[in-house]
């Protein structure tokens, strides 16, 4: 099975959400120098070309039916030698992913269940065995958003030879991780336990990761650890706030389950520059608020999600580009454990992690359309009862909590004794905070520090720093 190289999610770049079917070899490699120079260091290692790299017609907006598919005489697509031309001679993506190595990153492609449609009218042998395109091809399994490919007859032993080829060859390239779209939905079974047999025959290690992800059923859990690296948990995600807040629930299924042996992924982060000559819209900065770009980056990390960013690098925003360097932040993805929804009544959601060394890590968000003070009992983000040590990741802040005296409106839900968190939290907006582990107490004491002064109806909570 493909085996992930780390205990942290993939962390990379997309060509999908600026470039679409459309990018280029000096495109793809501006990416790469730029997160090399600027990113590299703190986590970020991967660089992706999404779908369609063998089309020489590609365009913004959409696929070209009966497309002119650039590929070899085995039927195994290559890359169009215009868009890419180190490719050129049979070289396929060998040269580019040669220079995407030597700035220290990880090279991935896009590709599709099944064997392309030109294929099957050339009617291609299939290299390793004795039968052709036309012996293995099952046109009743066909893509149903994607005109290029058409479904392989498992049943057929030569099914599991033509991916073994193909995967000869990105291997032959240097591919280190795969996107394979089409996967998921409807969940082709056979493909994916076909698929995940070639990349370890291949002989190299390749992260696979499955698409696209609409409807999947955690029933599906230990198939997919099994055989992948990550997979989508939802469909395409786009710089819409629906399409984040419906991630809430998903994430609240599948996040328990992210570790080592496989990692949920909600899709790209579509930040930054986007839409250049994409799927979706036209050239922009994404359309998120501030606090929606928080809210999402927060939600991914504390959920362990795999990150691969959307955006166009050099032409981003610096503010964007400032979110992903933040490493305080980032070691919540690194070090996090037991990621769970804690809390999720009308507009605030609250998330929970554990970290080394008895750090804690709680996510609170505020779904609401407009800004909100939201007032907490620390236990309700699973902090210690005596937790003082507390630092919003985003900010760098320290935040304050409450000793509470006397139940009263002004820290209501928490008991006397007890300590309040309270946020000021914009519309659509999220804190990540890490708690610390309280220093030893004074073995005197024996205890939190509560004041047993006497107290007024109007004195109900004291600051601690």
């Amino acid at each position: 099975m493909p085996t992930p190289i780390s205990t942290r999610p993939p962390m990379g770049w997309n060509s999908w959400d600026c470039y679409g079917t459309t990018v280029t070899e000096d495109e793809v490699l501006a990416n790469a120098r730029f997160m090399a120079e600027h990113l590299l260091e703190y986590g970020w290692d991967t660089i992706v070309v999404d779908i369609d790299w063998s089309d020489p017609t590609a365009r913004s907006h959409g696929y070209n039916p009966a497309a002119p598919l650039c590929m070899d005489d085995h039927g195994r697509l290559v890359p169009d030698p215009e868009r890419f031309p180190s490719s050129a001679g049979g070289r396929g993506f060998a040269p580019l992913a040669g220079k995407i190595h030597a700035l220290g990153l990880r090279f991935g492609i896009h590709t599709m269940r099944g064997i392309p449609r030109r294929a099957l009218t050339a009617d291609t042998p299939v290299l390793g065995s004795d039968v052709r395109a036309s012996d293995i091809a099952d046109p009743s399994n066909t893509c149903e958003w994607n005109p290029d490919m058409v479904g392989l007859n498992h049943a057929h032993r030569a099914a599991q030879a033509y991916y073994d080829s193909t995967l000869a060859l990105y291997a032959q390239w240097g591919v280190d991780f795969i996107k394979a779209d089409d996967m998921l939905w409807p969940y082709q079974a056979a493909d994916i336990e076909a698929y995940a047999r070639a990349i370890e025959r291949s002989g190299r290690s390749i992260e696979l990761s499955l698409s696209p992800g609409r409807d999947l059923s955690l029933a599906n859990l230990d198939h997919l650890r099994e055989h992948s690296t990550m997979w989508r948990i939802c469909d395409d995600l786009w710089d819409r706030w629906d399409d984040v807040e419906a991630n809430f629930a998903r994430f609240a299924r599948w996040a328990p389950y992210a570790s080592e042996h496989g990692w949920p992924d909600g899709d790209m982060l579509p930040l930054g520059r986007i839409g250049i000559r994409a799927e979706r819209g036209e050239p922009r900065q994404d359309r998120f608020t501030a606090p929606e770009r928080i809210s999402l980056l927060t939600l991914w990390i504390i959920a362990r999600s795999p990150l691969m960013i959307g955006g166009d690098l050099p032409t981003s925003d610096p503010e964007v580009i400032a979110l992903f360097r933040n490493a305080d932040v980032l070691a919540v993805l690194r070090d996090g454990t037991g990621s769970r929804e804690l809390f999720r009544e009308g507009d605030t959601v609250i998330w929970g992690a554990d970290g080394s060394d008895g750090v804690r890590y709680a996510a609170v968000f505020n779904l609401a359309e407009t800004a909100r003070e939201v007032v907490l009992d620390v236990r309700s983000l699973a902090f210690p009862p005596d937790s003082s040590r507390l630092t919003e990741l985003w900010t760098g802040d320290d935040i304050p909590s409450e000793a509470v005296r006397v139940q009263s409106d002004a820290a209501r839900g928490v008991a006397p004794g007890g300590r309040a968190l309270r946020l000021n939290l914009p519309a659509h907006g999220a804190a990540l905070i890490r708690c610390e582990p309280s220093p030893p107490r004074d073995p005197v004491s024996h205890g939190a520090v509560i004041s047993h002064d006497p107290v007024t109806p109007h004195d109900p909570v004291e600051n601690i720093p």
